[in-house]
């Protein structure tokens, strides 16, 4: 059954924004929390502006996953599991 000649598909501004939006909040999260791991690496007391720029903004991310995992003693695998929640979240999303 046509639709007709004159019959557009229409995509709202909002549908386009959504998509976009939420591609670009995936990445900012995948470099914050990057950069958090690259900077515990040399400097772990996260001292510098930077640092606690990255610090500040992914802990609210990071502190409830390192709550449900075990203690590992050194090793935090709590940026692992985030990129893996991320990713997930993603494809459920198909945006990533």
């Amino acid at each position: 059954m046509g639709r007709g000649r004159g019959a557009r598909l229409y995509c709202s501004p909002v549908s386009a924004f959504l998509p976009n939006f939420l591609q670009l909040l995936f990445l900012a999260l995948y470099v914050l929390i990057l950069g958090r791991v690259l900077m515990s690496w040399v400097n772990p007391r996260f001292d510098s502006a930077l640092g606690r720029f990255l610090y500040e903004t992914t802990e609210p991310i990071l502190q409830p996953i390192r709550r449900v995992l075990p203690s590992t003693g050194m090793i935090d695998f709590s940026p692992i599991v985030a990129f893996l929640l991320l990713s997930v979240l993603a494809a459920a999303l198909r945006i990533g």
